[in-house]
């Protein structure tokens, strides 16, 4: 039998010369970053001790330099090459290198053998709530089972197959973090004797779809990718991607959906049971020609609401196969809709009477409930309208010529007493429905027409009122 310290040295420059390949060329010209700035890349001692037990090292933008390894932090995506962008510390697949084929996805050539898989959330960040996290990690898992035939379930105790820790410094296995800006997270690949952890460092400045600090969701996302047998895609665009890359709205490429369906199959149609009714569904409105019920940018895209049905606009262009029935993307979804906005959280709210729903992406999670219970004293709201520029991104609720203010954090109203909009030069008396546009102004819509209105002067904007039928949808 070969001695110990042998093998050792021979798994010592293995590791080397695996990184040295991988290392990209430092750039040492200006950037936003020191020329030094790197991750620590702790896969590999894995590999070779569990024998393709590679956990996933996500991306950091922290200076120094660990066991030899330099890799260069570099500037943002925008007008850079893949070499100068921080990217995760795993190794490349050889699938990699030198070749030219179609498929971009690496599989790490193992998964879990059933596709039911339970997850439990252990430890939790300081700086973010409990429900914050559960929700954007059941957000992160339906990303993947949404497009395949998974199906992931939390539990609270007990068994899971997958387990998510928020951790610091050393924390039970090899792979220690190093404080705030350093390494975010790793995963362990399903087959290998730590298969279906991910640890989070506890240390970092998690946020929730915010460009400042590290993007929970999207972090997460990945790491579910890896820890359900996902290896890194040659994709610059995928969420599999080596490289870390803050976006808003996120979403799976089609690489991404090829990669998890190669693993786990296609998703499964399931038609529902259709009973014989005498209901009869309502045509299909002509979007020249009517009203608005609401109005909401839910995921960075724009949603019209009218009746049963749902305009989707993306970059100011109606997406392929709408208007569609909007209860087949909210199942539970009202005849009809007074109201809606999308939370700080990523919630969608849906009014209606006296009542409101709460959807977490196509989950219903809470609803119908009165809206009393938000210590609202009227029905019937009429629009809401969120405006980012306030610190929480504060929802206004309108009912006639009066408005309360939500707060999102407490989901109560500041105060059951309403204010008024006379003083609002030129704001319609009865709206229909409002939405904050990408250059901050509050597009106010009654009728087939539309004000915008500036919400800091409180005044409608020279030129309107304009017709919402020639402007968004070309009419």
């Amino acid at each position: 039998m070969m001695p110990v310290s042998r093998i050792m040295c021979g798994t010592f420059v293995l590791h080397f010369f695996l990184c040295l390949h991988s290392v990209p060329i430092p750039n040492r010209s200006g950037n936003r970053f020191k020329s030094a700035t790197e991750w620590r890349e702790k896969s590999h001692d894995n590999h070779l001790k569990n024998k393709g037990g590679l956990p996933h090292t996500q991306d950091t933008l922290k200076e120094s330099r660990v066991r030899g390894h330099l890799h260069v932090g570099l500037p943002p995506r925008s007008g850079s090459a893949p070499r100068q962008r921080p990217r995760c510390g795993v190794p490349d697949s050889p699938v990699h290198r030198g070749q030219r084929r179609q498929r971009r996805f690496v599989l790490t050539g193992k998964k879990w053998p059933k596709n039911d898989l339970t997850y439990k959330i252990v430890n939790f960040p300081s700086h973010l709530s409990q429900e914050k996290v559960h929700l954007v990690m059941k957000e992160a898992q339906q990303m993947w089972s949404k497009v395949s035939q998974l199906t992931i379930t939390e539990v609270n105790d007990g068994h899971s197959d997958i387990t998510i820790d928020f951790l610091r410094l050393r924390h039970g296995d090899v792979f220690p973090f190093d404080g705030p800006g350093g390494v975010l997270a790793h995963a362990f690949f399903p087959g290998t004797p730590r298969q279906g952890e991910i640890h989070f460092d506890a240390d970092e400045n998690w946020t929730v779809r915010k460009s400042s600090g590290m993007d929970l969701l999207n972090t997460a996302t990945h790491e579910f990718g890896h820890v359900l047998g996902l290896h890194h895609s040659m994709d610059p665009e995928a969420v599999m991607s080596s490289f870390y890359t803050f976006s808003d709205p996120f979403t799976l490429t089609e690489d991404d959906k090829q990669g998890i369906q190669a693993l786990y199959g296609t998703p499964t149609i399931v038609r529902p049971n259709v009973m014989e009714t005498n209901e009869i569904t309502p045509s299909k409105p002509d979007a020249c020609h009517t009203d608005f019920d609401a109005v909401s940018v839910i995921r960075g895209e724009l949603f019209f609401f009218k009746s049963s049905y749902v305009w989707r606009l993306r970059d100011g262009h109606l997406q392929t196969g709408y208007p569609a029935l909007a209860a087949y993307q909210w199942a539970g979804f009202p005849k009809r809709i007074d109201a809606a906005f999308e939370d700080i959280f990523g919630m969608i709210w849906f009014f209606q009477g006296h009542n409101f729903w709460v959807y977490n992406a196509e989950s219903r999670v809470r609803g119908p409930e009165s809206v009393k219970s938000l210590g609202v004293p009227v029905s019937d709201i009429q629009a809401t309208f969120t405006w980012s520029k306030t610190k929480d991104r504060r929802t206004y609720f309108f009912k006639d010529d009066k408005y309360w203010i939500f707060d999102p954090s407490n989901k109560m109203v500041e105060s059951p007493h309403p204010y008024s909009t006379q003083n609002w030069r030129g704001f319609p008396s009865n709206i229909d429905a409002a939405f904050q546009d990408q250059q901050g102004y509050a597009n106010v819509l009654s009728g087939r027409q539309y004000w915008k209105f500036d919400p800091v002067k409180k005044n409608v904007l020279e030129g309107y009122p304009r017709y919402i039928g020639v402007d968004f949808f070309g009419c």
